[in-house]
């Protein structure tokens, strides 16, 4: 019998990958605790970290704006168009916008968003932190008497926050406007039931529920990838490799999906 089936193997290993799925886990909840309290500590902003922060938020957010805004105006006129032809052909023309705002609005553009911050910025961003590890650079923070959570980690975190909620909040209200575009057109006849349709769909308990889940989507993808930077195991070329992150991705699409149940539940149960 090969020795890895082994009857006596295979529960350890069972049990191995469980220990390092929960040790993973609370990793990504101390980490997140860790950061919560620095984020609100007035001592974590001294002129260093302002600067490594302004940097980063220049970074993670400026060069995929632009991009990404034009990319929701047109997915946002395409997606408009469809629903409305195909509700007219069905005689459910009075639902279509609401349909769209509901479905684009609330639910698509915040985690595209999110994703898209998540693989060309946090991601990336985790990689560094994995290199910067595995080179010694954070340990000799340490021996400089520097807390590289502090100064390496906390910008990287805020910025991708910041990020994936400045493109969500922005790519909002350009899928509002195109959405009211690719209905009525330049007309302004139609700002009337557009406004009051509006206000039916962003009631006070589903506005909350949009921003919290807005809010915790780009919690997730800016924590997760630094978590599993800071804590996996590798050299630093394996790093490199998609391969190595595979288990931070696992874990960050575990959490929207959860946070995107609960979210629907919320709206519409």
């Amino acid at each position: 019998m090969n020795a890895s089936l082994h009857p006596s193997i295979v529960p350890r290993r069972l049990w191995a990958q469980a220990r390092r799925w929960a040790v993973a886990w609370w990793r990504i909840i101390y980490l997140g605790a860790v950061v919560m309290v620095l984020m609100l500590s007035p001592s974590s902003y001294g002129r260093a970290t302002r600067w490594r922060l302004a940097r980063h938020m220049y970074q993670d957010t400026a060069p995929i704006l632009l991009g990404f805004t034009v990319l929701a105006a047109l997915i946002s006129l395409v997606i408009t168009r469809i629903v409305v032809v195909t509700a007219l052909s069905y005689g459910l023309s009075r639902y279509a916008l609401e349909m769209v705002i509901r479905v684009l609005v609330l639910e698509l553009i915040p985690l595209t968003a999110a994703l898209f911050v998540a693989m060309r910025a946090t991601i990336p961003n985790g990689t560094q932190l994995a290199l910067m590890r595995q080179s010694g650079h954070l340990q000799a923070l340490r021996q400089r008497g520097a807390d590289p959570v502090r100064m390496e980690l906390l910008p990287r975190v805020v910025a991708g926050v910041y990020a994936s909620i400045t493109l969500a909040a922005l790519s909002c209200v350009v899928a509002l406007v195109m959405a009211y575009l690719g209905v009525y057109g330049l007309n302004t006849a139609g700002l009337p039931v557009y406004t009051r349709m509006f206000g039916h769909v962003f009631a006070p308990q589903i506005t909350l529920v949009f921003v919290l889940k807005t809010v915790f989507f780009s919690l997730a993808v800016a924590l997760i990838p630094m978590a599993s930077g800071l804590y996996e195991s590798g050299d630093a070329r394996q790093a490199q490799q998609p391969d190595s992150e595979l288990g931070g991705l696992a874990r960050m699409f575990a959490v929207l999906l959860l946070i995107e149940v609960i979210s629907l539940m919320g709206n519409y149960y």
